[in-house]
């Protein structure tokens, strides 16, 4: 028999390179072995090379999941080298689940399909999640609709996520739990809105209060109850009426199904109190209520719990006009008012406050017809006359032809002052235009003993009118002016520094002697009675009868001139009687 034939060099050669070639083919690919042995912690593996491999067993098990592998299992690793530095195959279980759900991963990704994983650890800004090997990144934002305090529950746990990017060459994968969640809710959302209808009368739980309403949770779609549908009567703000986690029941109001937009409404299950206000309210009732709102036009006032009516400011009060209605009402009081006008359709009722009240011109009229005298205080001083505070807060005009007998217009003004207290005649009163005129120097024709009329009663039974010329005493200078006594034993009076002289320089109290004469003119009364006296209003009238009596405009003749012919002419007069 023949020997066998001995192989040559070449053929050493051929099967050499065949070998190579054959292992070099492994490297880098998902290849099928088989445990051979479990050696403590690693599974050593046998996947038809010149050498096993061993594989650490927690490569064979999920996150926080137990290895569960046995001899002869039949399993698929990666090989990364067919031999190392010791001779042995380098294999991974890891890298070979990677792969294969990498590969997987691609295929759902593509078709947006959800994966399933589970997350298994935190990292910054988020968590880790394995998806059958591969591992992926769960942004914080992305693990729930709404912030989530512990993630502990969710942890270990199989669940759906939706790939939101991936990059194999750079091995990063980021998923969304929350995707997952929010079409779930909008599933929900569209099967409950369904099933809902415009007027139909739902359960609620208040979910979030704001300063315009409240939203409303209906089971799995939200509503939103506004402020002005809460009640019938005015709210501040929602939380004066709701708190966070109330039970309502409430009506839809509108349904938007494309928005998916839900209005509800708590006081559309009350009685609405307009439908019979027209017949509560007539016009020209009165009623009390209570002022809630104040504004620039107006103060708003509740009449019952859902009607509100407008009392407009220029129907607020019969003699405070152009002022803020805060300073006439505030809010919380109770106040009467009378209804001028009511409008169901737009839900408004007018309201008059004056209207409650007497008008004070009527009232006045009934208590000083003309020709009475009244006396107040000078509240203003116009060009054409004074305005007098009188009682009921009304005030009457004098006009500056009617303050004084023998001055010009513009003298008997500059005689009176504001704060002044004066007493006048009431000539005529206008209920319908607020007018009422008055006239002082009217007092001067209707002197009646006791002052009832235009004089006063001095002591010593003497009688002073308003422009009477009387000689008094001095008693006391002082800085303001001088006290002076009228007569023997008459009043006591006080002559003001202004009123001392007609020339400025002339207006000191120093210039006058205790026990000195001189001549002033009445000007008025106290509310005592006592008369108010002026040397200074005295010169101006004697000036003005002295260029009425012996001078012309066109005489060029001096005031000094004047007044020197009328002395001379007056003592002439004298020497005469005496002779």
């Amino acid at each position: 028999m023949a020997s066998a034939a001995q192989p040559t060099r070449d053929d050493f050669a051929a099967m050499l390179e065949s070998s190579l070639g054959k292992n070099q083919s492994f490297e880098g690919r998902v290849v099928k072995g088989r445990v051979t042995a479990i050696e403590n912690d690693l599974a050593v593996i046998d996947v038809g090379l010149k050498s096993e491999g061993r594989v650490p067993l927690r490569e064979f098990a999920a996150p926080g999941v137990k290895a569960e592998i046995s001899v002869g299992d039949e399993v698929e690793v990666f090989v990364d080298r067919v031999e190392n530095s010791m001779g042995e195959a380098m294999l991974s279980r890891d890298r070979a689940r990677r792969e294969a759900a990498w590969d997987t991963l691609e295929t759902q990704y593509a078709a947006g399909e959800r994966v399933e994983g589970v997350i298994f650890g935190r990292v910054k800004g988020g968590f880790t999640v394995d998806l059958s090997g591969a591992v992926a990144f769960l942004p914080g934002s992305q693990v729930d609709i709404r912030p989530v305090r512990d993630v502990t529950p969710l942890m270990n746990l199989p669940q759906p996520f939706v790939i939101l990017k991936m990059d194999r060459k750079r091995g990063n994968i980021v998923v969304s739990r929350r995707s997952i969640l929010e079409e779930s809710r909008a599933e929900q959302r569209t099967g409950l809105i369904q099933s809902l209808a415009e007027g139909q009368i739902v359960d609620g739980t208040v979910k979030n209060i704001t300063d315009y309403g409240a939203f409303v949770d209906l089971g799995g779609i939200d509503g939103l109850l506004h402020v002005t549908d809460m009640s019938y009567k005015r709210v501040g703000h929602p939380s004066e009426v709701l708190n966070i986690g109330d039970v309502l029941r409430v009506q839809i109001v509108r349904i938007n199904r494309e928005t998916q937009r839900i209005s509800l409404g708590m006081k559309q299950l009350e009685a609405d109190p307009w439908t019979t206000a027209a017949t509560r309210y007539a016009v020209d009732s009165k009623h009390k209520g209570r002022v809630t709102n104040i504004t620039e036009y107006g103060a708003f006032v509740e009449l019952e719990a859902g009607i509100e009516g407008l009392v407009h400011v220029s129907e607020m009060s019969w003699v405070k006009k152009n002022v803020h209605p805060g300073k006439i009402v505030s809010t919380s009081q109770e106040v009467e008012v009378i209804v001028l006008e009511v409008d169901e359709d737009k839900r408004r009722i007018s309201l008059g406050l004056k209207q409650a009240q007497r008008n004070p011109w009527e009232v006045f009229a009934e208590q000083n017809p003309v020709g009475t005298i009244v006396e107040g205080e000078v509240k203003n001083t116009t060009e054409f006359g004074l305005f007098v505070g009188l009682e009921g807060d009304v005030d009457g005009m004098v006009h500056m032809s009617d303050i004084a007998w023998g001055l010009t217009g513009e003298q008997a003004l500059a005689s009176h002052h504001k704060g002044e207290r004066v007493r006048a005649v009431v000539l005529e009163i206008d209920v319908e235009k607020e007018r009422i005129s008055l006239g002082i120097k009217q007092l001067d024709e209707t002197k009646v003993q006791g002052g009832a009329t235009g004089g006063t009663t001095a002591a010593g039974g003497s009688d002073y009118r308003k422009n009477q010329i009387v000689t008094a005493t001095v008693i006391e200078a002082r800085d303001g002016g001088i006290e002076v006594q009228v007569g023997e034993d008459g009043p006591l009076a006080f002559i003001k520094r202004g009123d001392l002289s007609r020339d400025r320089d002339e207006q000191r109290a120093e210039r006058f002697q205790v026990g000195q004469k001189v001549d002033a003119m009445v000007i008025g009364f106290e509310k005592n009675k006592k008369p108010t006296l002026s040397i200074k209003a005295m010169q101006i009238t004697e000036e003005k009868q002295a260029v009425a009596q012996y001078g012309s405009s066109d005489s060029g003749a001096s005031l000094g001139d004047i007044l020197g012919a009328a002395l001379n002419r007056a003592k002439a007069g004298d020497d005469t009687d005496k002779g």
